[in-house]
């Protein structure tokens, strides 16, 4: 079964002698040698033409590019049943060690990097070029999107800020760097195109981030959090997530990472400090496609309504979730549920649609629904409902289909 692994390298935990490999569903890319690898290619002219100046080389973006990313090591605690309690009720800590990689975005100490990287840290360090390392403080954080911002003292520091680009001027086959810190080997520069845009990933708390950008940059474990750089070495998103394809931990060419631009959105509220909440309707939701034919739906697309959570905004709009198992040709389904079709007059063709449209919104904003209800006998009304958006828990209530 092919895994998607957010990219922190855990080292072994300490206290319980146990091993951990990952801690988050998506893993992270994370190590620890004092090496430098660099993977040197022949720049490709960049296909926007938002992006015509002059492209670098690989060794040029790195000289330039390679102090501005920073080496993150979190020490995390993990809280289990106790196996030594026999009469339950115990609680067994064990302490470990993540890292991963960070962007240098402003002289004030400012760093950018993925959630996971720094998820359940008790100690943040950051290690900088030449081997100096200092305490940092996790300021803010989104785990929806599987960002978070940390802060180091400046005083003493030599800190080189990289420029931060503009994700929605990328195309398919536009070329790109990843520097990070695989396996420990810091700095480490790899080459790649983009390969696909707007995919969606999972974060470490159940949610959809959208817009993502594919590439087949060689980005494993220990590259989390680090840069996705443009041809002129402009951060077009942070390394996230690889697909291994059913093997282990490492890369398989297919890589994953959030644009910048989601993260230039909220930087401001990151920088302020707290947790950046996004938009909540809570229901659960299955694409309506040729698969579902045999339900005979009055719609060929749209966001079948699976679930509604209990004292949620679509609970309290009325939104109906299924109540009657059906069989389809790859499983059970909720049948009888609403079918969404445009939200704030937006046609919604799929639960993608529909969390994309959830997620551009803020907590507090209403939103009309529009949506077929099933009335009995194969027969279906249309209805526009008025949902007032929360802000979402701290993660998806059980959910394993796509949630707005």
């Amino acid at each position: 079964m092919n895994r998607l692994f957010a990219i922190p390298f855990l080292a072994s935990l300490v206290g319980a002698g146990v091993a951990v490999a990952v801690i988050a569903a998506a893993g992270g890319l994370d190590n620890t040698q004092q090496s430098i690898t660099t993977v040197q290619a022949t720049p490709i002219a960049p296909s926007n033409a938002s992006q015509q100046v002059r492209g670098l080389t690989p060794h040029e973006v790195y000289v330039r590019d390679a102090p501005g990313v920073v080496f993150v090591t979190s020490t995390i605690v993990q809280r289990s049943e106790s196996p030594f309690n026999l009469f339950g009720g115990g609680e067994a800590q064990r302490q470990g060690v993540a890292t991963g990689s960070g962007i240098v975005i402003d002289r004030r100490g400012t760093i950018l990097t993925n959630w996971h990287v720094v998820e359940n840290a008790i100690k943040v360090t950051v290690s900088l070029e030449k081997g100096k390392t200092v305490n940092a403080t996790v300021v803010g954080k989104d785990p929806s999107n599987d960002l978070a911002v940390l802060r180091v003292q400046p005083d003493g520091l030599t800190l080189k800020p990289l420029l931060l680009g503009n994700s929605a001027g990328v195309q398919v086959g536009d070329p790109v760097y990843a520097i990070g810190n695989p396996f420990d080997l810091e700095r480490t520069l790899t080459t790649g195109v983009i390969s696909a845009l707007q995919r969606q990933i999972t974060a470490p708390n159940g949610f959809t981030i959208n817009n993502v950008l594919q590439t087949d940059a060689p980005i494993n474990p220990g590259n989390s959090g680090g840069p996705l750089l443009d041809a002129a070495g402009r951060v077009i998103g942070i390394n996230s997530q690889i697909e291994t394809g059913g093997g282990g931990g490492g890369s398989v060419g297919i890589g994953f990472a959030v644009p910048i631009n989601t993260a230039k959105s909220e930087l401001g509220q990151l920088k302020q400090g707290g947790t950046v909440r996004g938009a909540y309707i809570g229901l659960t939701s299955l694409t309506i496609d040729s698969s579902l034919s045999a339900l005979n739906l009055p719609v060929k697309s749209g966001a079948l309504v699976q679930s509604v959570q209990k004292g949620t905004p679509a609970e309290k709009a009325g939104v109906h979730g299924g109540n009657v198992n059906g069989s389809i040709e790859n499983g059970q389904v909720a049948v009888g549920g609403d079918i969404i079709v445009a939200i704030d007059g937006k046609a919604v063709r799929s639960s993608e649609d529909l969390a994309s449209d959830i997620s551009a919104k803020h907590p507090g904003d209403k939103i009309t629904v529009g949506l077929y209800r099933a009335t009995g006998g194969g027969h279906y009304e249309r209805k526009t409902l008025t949902v007032t958006l929360a802000s979402r828990p701290n993660s998806v209530p059980g959910a394993n289909v796509p949630e707005g």
